[in-house]
């Protein structure tokens, strides 16, 4: 028990690291009116796989705090409804994280590689999802300001943001996260 406390632990905080490093990496990564992919997906998918929801939600939610932080969301979003933009970068990535814990557990039992695909496939669907959401709602304040940027609202939200970004992380998250897990699962097994 001690030493799959330690493990589970260890796992986190490395995925932590990894989290950053990827937030970072990917806030070079900018699409039309500025706005970075979410590379920091592929951690809390791998954190809902390997250690659970709970781990996912933590590992959400620190994903969360670093989008929050980032020059696209402080750019677009932030100046202009900072209470719309903390509620979506804090809630976006936490459901995600979460439901794809869940959603892996009850798979898992049945076929590891499918649980973790799906479970993958959800981290970046809610995540875009949510943000969809509430950019048409709650951060109406800033999707108003693109328009009088010249932005078109639409375009904006809709063909940028949830078209190629979300495409892109889903390709990624997808490909990436169930591949890590499995090795990741097949590597200490062979430790232990």
């Amino acid at each position: 028990m001690k030493n799959n406390s330690v493990r589970m632990i260890t796992g986190i905080a490395i995925l932590i690291a990894i989290e950053i490093i990827f937030q970072v990496i990917g806030n070079l990564i900018t699409f039309p009116a500025g706005v970075s992919i979410n590379l920091s997906l592929i951690p809390v998918a791998l954190g809902a796989i390997l250690f659970g929801p709970w781990a996912g939600a933590l590992l959400g939610l620190i994903n969360g705090v670093l989008v929050l932080f980032a020059p696209s969301t402080q750019a677009i979003f932030f100046n202009y409804a900072p209470v719309g933009t903390v509620i979506t970068c804090l809630s976006k990535c936490t459901l995600a994280g979460i439901a794809a814990g869940f959603t892996f557990k009850a798979i898992e039992k049945k076929n590891f590689l499918v649980a973790a695909i799906v479970a993958s496939l959800l981290v970046p669907v809610i995540n875009t999802g949510v943000f969809a959401l509430c950019a048409l709602t709650i951060m109406v304040k800033a999707i108003d300001n693109l328009n009088a940027d010249g932005i078109n609202t639409f375009r904006f939200v809709f063909l940028i943001v949830i078209t190629w970004n979300f495409l892109l992380e889903f390709t990624i998250t997808t490909i990436l996260s169930p591949t890590i897990a499995k090795i990741t699962k097949i590597v200490t097994k062979e430790a232990e």
